[in-house]
This record gives structure tokens, C-alpha cells and sequence, in this order.
């Protein structure tokens, strides 16, 4: 991309799409497009194919999606396939229809297989079966996969897909019943501290584990990438045996429990925890093995820690006075 290449950010104003959105525009892109769902709405393919037709982006970050934790996946799961389906289909066909030079989909880490080998490789998609809890969700996150595969390998598109790890920061969803598990727990622990209402009571075992990675970082990765060189982007196309598929995380995982102590002492709670086990775990263990994204040169930078501090700055100024 250069600076003045037409740039379209689909979900520009969820988790990621702002971390795109506020990386982009310190870049200097200066020609980013964006349209709320008021103005757009994704799952609707004639309104899609018509906003193409007149925009004719360059480049296209999928970045649209309906997400949530295991509440929310289990609770609405028509929603989570049709949804997610349908968004796809629109921008990935569309963005072929007008020529569009690059796309990146953004997929999740939850496509992998449930008992799949640590850390988890590409190549390891479609090896098993699935999460029960997110398997709707995991189901059209692959199809989307499939299809920048199959465009590819049809129509010669330049279309690759990103699985990232489990996000968290700015702009994050703190809805109890819908959030993903770090916003919850921010959230909860928040509350608890300032009401003065211990325990905590946190979905689980707590034994788990999972892999996390700031949203910052995340958009780092996808801009990154979206501007590889020809011959470097060329071999993440491959060819008609391996999907165009490409791991972002941080490489290194912590259990729930883990996770917990450390919200609780960045929040400064000093309450107990009481674990529900009649809640699902969903499952046991996800993490990225992420050597093909440092082997391109890339590697996060925000820390764990120092990435809760950062996001829990975030609720505090957005959300604490109010939830």
C-alpha cells in the first residue's frame, strides 16, 4: 500500500477495526473508507456489491464479524453462522468482482481442532473436530478461509487469512453475557473491587490455558503483512495444497487462574475467587505456533501484563463510571 492507496476497513469500529483505524492513520494512509452498520449493512450482498462498485478499494481489511465468549456462542448460535457467513461472502466475492488487490480476513484461533497439538500449526486445520461451545462460530470463520482459498485458486485473487489468538484492549466488548474471557474478568474484578462485594465468581475450572494478544499488536500484524513484498506476500498464496494461511499470537500461554491473579493485581483486588465448575471450559488449551509470522520478520511487543494495565486504563475511562 502507499499512502494514498483506497483502503477499505470493514468493522472499523469494533475491537480490531479501531486498532487498524488509529494504526493506519499514524501510518498516513490517507484515503481509509469506512461505513457504520446504519450505512452498511455487511450481510446484505446487493447493499455490499453496490458500496464495491462505487469504492473500488485497493486493499481490504475483514475485520467485521460477530464475536463473543462461550455465553454468547452457546446462547445464539444461528446468529454466530449466519451472521458470520454472510458477511463473508459479500466482501470476499465483491472484492473479487472489483478487482480488489489485496484482502485480509480475519478469522480465530477457535477454527483449529479441540484436541489439536500445541502450539497449533496451519497445517493442522481441519484435522479434528471441533469446540462444541464455538463450533458455529469456528465453521464459518473456516468457510471464509476456504473461500479466499478458492478465489485464489479460481480467479488468481491475492487473498490471504490471519488467525489470531485471543484479543484484548481498547474498544474491547465488556458485556457480561457476550464478552470474551479478559474483558469479562476486568470487568467483574472491577466491580468487585469498587462495590465492595467479594468473590468473584469466574466461569470453570480455571485450569485451561490460553493465549492472549493486544489488539495493537494485532493490527501491527495485519498491516504488516497486507504490505509484504511481492515475492514474500507470493508464498503466503502458495499454492492448490495449503490454504493462504497465517498465524498471529504471542507464543506463550497462562491458565485462567493464571490470567486471574494477574487482572486482580493489576486492578488491585485483593478478594477471593470462586470457581463454578458447572460452567463449560471450553477448550483445554489454545496456542499458536507463530514461526511462519516470525519467520517474516514480525514479532509482538505488548506484554501481558503491561497489556491489561493498558486495557483496564481503557474500561476505567470508557466504561467504569457507568458499568
Amino acid at each position: 500500500m502507499n499512502k494514498n492507496s483506497k483502503i477499505y476497513v470493514a468493522g472499523h469500529a469494533g475491537l480490531v477495526g479501531s486498532a487498524l483505524m488509529h494504526k493506519l492513520k499514524i501510518a498516513g494512509y490517507n484515503d481509509i473508507i469506512t461505513r457504520t452498520h446504519r450505512e452498511l449493512d455487511l450481510t446484505r450482498q446487493i447493499e455490499v456489491e453496490e458500496f464495491f462498485a462505487k469504492e473500488k478499494p485497493q486493499y481490504v481489511f475483514i475485520a467485521a464479524a460477530r464475536v463473543g465468549g462461550i455465553y454468547a456462542n452457546n446462547t445464539y448460535p444461528a446468529d454466530f453462522i449466519n451472521d458470520n457467513l454472510a458477511i463473508q461472502q459479500s466482501i470476499i466475492n465483491a472484492a473479487y468482482k472489483n478487482e480488489t488487490d489485496r484482502l485480509l480476513f480475519l478469522g480465530s484461533s477457535c477454527v483449529y481442532p479441540r484436541n489439536c497439538p500445541q502450539p497449533m500449526k496451519e497445517e493442522y486445520l481441519l484435522t479434528g473436530s471441533l469446540e462444541l461451545t464455538n463450533r458455529p462460530y469456528a465453521i464459518a470463520k473456516i468457510a471464509g478461509i476456504e473461500q479466499c482459498w478458492a478465489y485464489n485458486r479460481q480467479y488468481g485473487t491475492r487473498f490471504i487469512a490471519v488467525m489470531p489468538t485471543n484479543l484484548y484492549g481498547p474498544q474491547d466488548n465488556y458485556d457480561l453475557e457476550n464478552s470474551h474471557v479478559l474483558a469479562a474478568l476486568i470487568r467483574k474484578i472491577h466491580q468487585a473491587k469498587v462495590n465492595n462485594v467479594p468473590p468473584v465468581t469466574v466461569w470453570g475450572s480455571g485450569m485451561p490455558r490460553r493465549e492472549f494478544l493486544y489488539v495493537d499488536d494485532l493490527a501491527d500484524a495485519c498491516i504488516f503483512l497486507i504490505n509484504l513484498p511481492e515475492k514474500q506476500y507470493n508464498k503466503l498464496l502458495l499454492n492448490d495444497m495449503q490454504t493462504p494461511l497465517i498465524n498471529s499470537g504471542w507464543g506463550k500461554d497462562s491458565s485462567i487462574k493464571e490470567l486471574v491473579d494477574v487482572v486482580k493485581e493489576v486492578i488491585g483486588y485483593t478478594g477471593n475467587v470462586q470457581w463454578d465448575t458447572s460452567k463449560p471450559d471450553g477448550m483445554p488449551r489454545k496456542l499458536l505456533n507463530i514461526d511462519k509470522m516470525n519467520g517474516l520478520g514480525w514479532m509482538p511487543k505488548v506484554n501481558l501484563r503491561e497489556g491489561i494495565r493498558l486495557a483496564y486504563s481503557d474500561y476505567q475511562q470508557e466504561y467504569g463510571k457507568r458499568i
